[in-house]
Protein backbone atom coordinates (compact mmCIF):
# COMPACT_ATOMS: atom_id res chain seq x y z
CA UNK A 1 0.00 0.00 0.00
CA UNK A 2 1.06 3.47 -0.52
CA UNK A 3 1.74 5.65 2.26
CA UNK A 4 1.84 9.55 2.85
CA UNK A 5 5.57 10.02 3.17
CA UNK A 6 5.46 9.14 7.22
CA UNK A 7 5.26 5.28 6.88
CA UNK A 8 1.20 5.03 8.03
CA UNK A 9 0.18 3.32 4.24
CA UNK A 10 -2.92 4.91 3.03
CA UNK A 11 -6.51 3.17 2.44
CA UNK A 12 -8.42 3.64 -0.58
CA UNK A 13 -12.49 4.89 0.01
CA UNK A 14 -14.73 5.19 -1.92
CA UNK A 15 -18.77 6.87 -1.78
CA UNK A 16 -20.58 5.32 -4.61
CA UNK A 17 -23.31 7.92 -3.34
CA UNK A 18 -21.13 11.12 -3.71
CA UNK A 19 -18.85 9.68 -6.42
CA UNK A 20 -15.68 10.53 -4.92
CA UNK A 21 -12.80 8.11 -4.11
CA UNK A 22 -9.78 9.16 -2.07
CA UNK A 23 -7.18 7.20 0.30
CA UNK A 24 -6.78 8.54 3.48
CA UNK A 25 -3.76 7.22 6.43
CA UNK A 26 -5.28 4.02 7.76
CA UNK A 27 -4.38 5.75 11.25
CA UNK A 28 -7.12 8.44 10.34
CA UNK A 29 -9.54 5.61 8.55
CA UNK A 30 -12.43 4.57 10.65
CA UNK A 31 -12.17 8.75 11.92
CA UNK A 32 -12.31 9.71 8.10
CA UNK A 33 -15.42 7.08 7.16
CA UNK A 34 -17.08 7.72 10.30
CA UNK A 35 -16.95 12.07 9.64
CA UNK A 36 -18.04 11.29 5.66
CA UNK A 37 -20.74 8.79 6.58
CA UNK A 38 -22.15 11.35 9.49
CA UNK A 39 -22.07 14.64 7.50
CA UNK A 40 -22.84 13.28 3.88
CA UNK A 41 -25.35 10.58 4.53
CA UNK A 42 -27.22 11.15 8.55
CA UNK A 43 -24.78 8.35 9.53
CA UNK A 44 -26.06 5.78 7.23
CA UNK A 45 -22.86 3.86 6.41
CA UNK A 46 -22.39 4.54 2.95
CA UNK A 47 -18.94 5.26 2.29
CA UNK A 48 -16.40 2.59 3.06
CA UNK A 49 -12.78 0.81 2.02
CA UNK A 50 -12.58 0.06 -1.73
CA UNK A 51 -14.32 -3.61 -1.91
CA UNK A 52 -11.71 -4.95 -3.85
CA UNK A 53 -9.29 -3.98 -0.64
CA UNK A 54 -12.00 -4.90 1.74
CA UNK A 55 -12.11 -8.48 0.22
CA UNK A 56 -8.41 -8.77 0.05
CA UNK A 57 -8.08 -8.08 3.66
CA UNK A 58 -10.38 -10.32 4.70
CA UNK A 59 -8.81 -13.11 2.87
CA UNK A 60 -5.61 -12.37 4.49
CA UNK A 61 -7.10 -13.07 7.83
CA UNK A 62 -9.06 -15.65 6.95
CA UNK A 63 -6.05 -17.06 5.73
CA UNK A 64 -4.16 -16.48 8.69
CA UNK A 65 -6.31 -17.45 10.84
CA UNK A 66 -6.51 -20.64 9.20
CA UNK A 67 -9.79 -20.46 8.39
CA UNK A 68 -8.75 -21.43 4.65
CA UNK A 69 -7.09 -24.96 5.20
CA UNK A 70 -9.99 -27.61 4.58
CA UNK A 71 -10.11 -25.63 0.72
Amino acid sequence: MPTDGDDDPTVPIVCEECDTRTRVPLSDLATQLDRHNETRHGGEEIAGVDPAIADRIADLVAEDMGLLDGE
